[in-house]
């Protein structure tokens, strides 16, 4: 099921709190797509203008996908009677959910949501008001409401509306249990006609399962139904329902116990520990095990392993292999229904979403993906459902659906280029998220002992709270105890002083180490003994550095409360961070899904052709390490030549530079920003060596790289991560003194994660 409550890191209540208070109270904004500044603007989007389109879709309907948003927004709605499972607290307690449901829908699949959360439990209440709302939106995704009233609401508005109608606790987990399914029993040889199926938890979720698995082929007299009071056979009386009498079979098992004996397969969809190793072992096998309650399922991988190592197992979890998680199939069902205006989801779009997930399971799984999870991927035991930041999905899957809803009749306007339907889908995704995720998940993998050098910083505390509890490794704070543990309670994580690991330059056994370490680099720069002791014990900066040096953490994250150029400096006395050292500073500018890498941010002043040139390369490693085949521009304000100042000069020159050495990446330039960017304005100049935008920028000199990034952060929103220290000898990181706690962390992985070192 959904992974809402996932255990792989720990979240305490004040930072699931501040994630939803910070920048602003909740979890998205509604932003403009067209231009909205001056008053033609205004009068094209309102009156007069917008009366042309009005009188357009009153004359023809249809066009309202034409001219507004309809045919990419979704509605979440729920009444909050069945939250998480948490249970019935209310419509305005399920507003966080809906809005975090909402924010999936736009991530994975770009698919703009509006939660809706309406205040009753009367299922024709509930019933009217979303059929009220059909004219606004493409597509409806219930959530969160209890059975049986999200079986009757689901069904009515299924025969009211002429717009998709999902209830995703049901058909969402569904699709993921079959698409798991199919590949658990090739693996196990067998045919789903064939096998025995016993599931437990006879819910929303679990009769979804069974009926999608038997329009896939599974036998009715070869499904086995539970819930709490035992088998669901035909005469039974207590505790039944139309939904579960449905399911009733000719069995004369009674308990969950007698009919898992011999059974092929097992869906949980329950409670925790509601299937014991006993029952696992008397199974028939290769048994399948799918134990999907969350947050722990019915039965754990270790106990089932300990007993039947021959079992496929799959859960709800994402600390286990083969996750069933809803997000690998409701963004993309709709998308696809989306794209061709579907009047519904039915179930042959249900089953080509689950055959596409199968299918693409079992292809050869891209490097990124693996580098991103730590791991390498291959369709087995431990691999039978892909990843949800496989990049894959978003141009795999909806077209599947999408096909479906075409072959069976329920699009409005079917896809008629379906390789160029393809390729827009490929094009629409931000990799933004993409590219985090892989930078921590190689940070997960490494488990650095990460040094935070500004134990004085709340927010840096919060990182250093954040980076243990969330699995990344240990955290190394410098500072003192007292300090530390007063800060940690003042932002209410007074528990966390237990966990950290807090050193005092203080009370450090390995001073004198440092101090000879420390003299034996600056005595010939002018600084005593005396001076070099008290360089270690007072600056923070220093000691971190020296720690690093000593092999005593293995990576330093720095900056947030002191400017960047002191912070560097400092560094320096222990390392060799100068520009003839290689160290170069490139900066990450990622907005409106595009991302480019600026440099130098940080180390040099005035660069020389040659300096551009270890630019040039430091950018380039770094596109590399982010996953991205790297394109450089040199930038000017002239392009090839026009207009000639000496002050372009040496950004002709570089090229030339690395024409000599040979380097194995695209670069080109002296060039202006807009011919580097737009593939418009490069067209002019078609002796150009890039083949595409290019991503990685060489500017000037230090003080324009500047300028560029925070004008794009202020002006435009941008998301900067950096400046990336790289070229250095140690995984050292250097923070803004503007810097979120989320953007220490994410220079804290990029530290872990190794992106910036090597010479």
């Amino acid at each position: 099921m959904t992974d809402k409550t996932s255990r792989s890191a720990r979240v305490t209540p004040e930072e699931a709190l501040a994630y939803h208070m910070e920048p602003r109270p909740g979890k998205f904004d509604i932003v403009a797509s067209t231009p909205m500044t001056t008053q033609r603007d205004l009068s094209l989007a309102y009156s007069p203008g917008v009366a042309v389109p009005v009188q357009a879709i009153a004359d023809r309907p249809e066009t309202a996908y034409d001219y507004t948003t309809k045919g990419n927004m979704v509605a979440v709605i729920s009444n909050g009677t069945a939250i998480l499972g948490m249970g019935n607290l209310g419509a305005l307690a399920s507003k966080p959910v809906m809005e975090g449901k909402a924010v999936l829908f736009k991530r994975f699949a770009d698919v703009n949501a509006i939660d809706i959360e309406l205040d009753t439990e009367d299922a024709d209440e509930f019933i009217n008001a979303v059929r009220l709302m059909g004219p606004t939106f493409g597509g409806i995704n219930l959530e969160d409401i209890k059975a049986p009233e999200c079986f009757i609401i689901e069904q009515r508005l299924k025969e009211m509306m002429d717009i998709p109608v999902f209830h995703d606790d049901q058909h969402g987990t569904a699709v993921i249990c079959a698409a798991g399914l199919l590949n658990a029993l090739e693996l196990s040889g067998k045919k789903i006609e064939d096998v025995k199926i016993v599931l437990n938890g006879a819910g929303a979720a679990g009769i979804a399962c069974l009926e999608l698995l038997k329009a896939m082929g599974a036998r009715h007299e070869n499904c086995i139904m539970a819930d709490t009071k035992g088998v669901i056979y035909q005469g039974r009386t207590e505790g039944m329902n139309q939904w579960k009498s449905a399911h009733a079979v000719v069995t004369d098992a009674r308990t969950l116990e007698d009919a898992m004996k011999g059974a092929d397969v097992f869906l949980g969809v329950s409670a925790k520990g509601a299937v014991t190793p006993a029952m696992v072992e008397s199974m028939a096998d290769n048994p399948v095990i799918f134990a999907m309650a969350n947050p722990d399922p019915e039965i754990t991988p270790e106990d089932a392993h300990a007993v039947r190592p021959d079992a496929i197992v799959a859960t709800g979890r994402s600390d286990y292999p083969n996750q069933v998680n809803n997000v690998l199939g409701f963004p993309y069902l709709f998308r696809g229904a989306l794209d061709i205006h579907a009047r519904a989801i039915n179930d042959e779009m249900k089953i080509a979403c689950a055959e596409a997930l199968a299918a693409l399971a079992r292809e050869d799984v891209p490097d990124e993906v693996a580098v991103a999870y730590g791991r390498k991927l291959q369709f087995g035991r431990d691999y039978i459902i892909p990843t949800p930041f496989d990049p894959r999905l978003i141009h795999v899957v909806p077209p599947a659906v999408a096909r479906a809803g075409m072959d069976t009749g329920v699009a409005r306007r079917p896809i008629i280029d379906m390789d160029g339907y393809v390729q827009s889908l490929k094009n629409r995704m931000d990799p933004t998220a993409a590219i985090l995720q892989g930078i921590h998940a190689r940070a997960r993998q490494s488990q650095a002992r990460m040094i935070f050098a500004e134990g004085d910083d709340p927010r840096v505390l919060r990182a250093a709270v954040a980076w243990q509890r969330g699995g990344m490794g240990q955290s190394l704070v410098v500072g003192r105890e007292a300090d530390v543990k007063e800060k940690l309670e003042a932002v209410g994580l007074a528990d966390a002083v237990r966990e950290l690991t807090v050193v005092n330059a203080a009370n450090s056994r390995h001073l004198d180490a440092y101090h000879e370490f420390l003299y034996a680099r600056l005595q010939r720069k002018g600084v005593d003994r005396e001076d070099a002791h008290k360089l270690a014990n007072r600056d923070r900066h220093v000691f971190a550095a020296l720690m690093l040096a000593h092999g005593h953490g293995d990576g330093l994250v720095t900056g947030a409360t002191r400017k960047n150029a002191p912070v560097l400096a400092q560094l320096g006395t222990v390392f060799d961070l100068r520009p003839q050292d290689g160290a170069v500073g490139i900066t990450a500018v990622l907005h409106k899904g595009r991302i480019v890498l600026i440099g130098d941010t940080l180390v040099h002043e005035w660069p020389e052709a040659e300096d551009l040139a270890d630019i040039a390369v430091r950018g380039a490693a770094v596109a590399r390490g982010l996953g991205l085949e790297p394109r450089v521009a040199f930038l000017s304000f002239s392009n090839f030549g026009y207009p000639v100042s000496e002050r372009a000069i040496k950004m002709a020159e570089a090229p030339k530079v690395l024409d000599r050495r040979g380097v194995d990446f695209e670069y080109e330039g002296e060039m202006t920003v807009d011919v580097a960017l737009n593939m418009e304005s490069a067209a002019r100049y078609p002796f150009s060596r890039l083949t595409g935008p290019a991503n990685v920028l060489v500017v000037p000199a230090r003080h324009s790289a500047s300028i560029s990034v925070k004008l794009m952060q202020e002006m435009a929103g941008a998301t900067v991560i950096g400046p990336i220290l790289t070229g250095v000898p140690q995984p050292i990181q250097i923070c803004s003194t503007t810097s979120t706690v989320n953007d220490i962390l994410n220079m804290a992985a990029i530290s872990a994660g190794g992106l910036g070192t090597g010479r």
